[in-house]
């Protein structure tokens, strides 16, 4: 399967880079433009500027929270009622 390179993609969104890569949780924004911020996702711990490596290092780094319980990085600033599932529904189609 041929690897998407979403900087390239003239679809790309901007409000997708409000969500996280790895998760989905909208907690960005992770890109300004094209650019990294300097968010950190508090839900799954991932670092905008420490990008994984292209689709599939996003998929491990995904399959690896997820195996480890999907635990959160900031446990305080989970939200009451908070659904796994329903967040990663959320993923931008780029990055599932």
């Amino acid at each position: 399967m041929e690897e998407i390179d979403p900087m390239k993609t003239p679809n790309r969104s901007n409000d997708d880079e409000e969500l996280c890569r790895v998760c989905g949780y909208a907690g960005g924004p992770f890109f300004e433009g094209t650019w990294p911020s300097s968010a950190i996702c508090c839900c799954c711990g991932w670092d905008a500027q420490t990008q994984a490596a292209g689709l599939e290092g996003t998929r491990e780094l995904r399959g690896y929270w997820i195996g480890q319980g999907a635990r959160w990085h900031r446990p305080k600033e989970r939200p009451e009622g908070w659904d796994l599932y329903r967040q990663i529904q959320d993923i931008p189609e780029l990055w599932r």
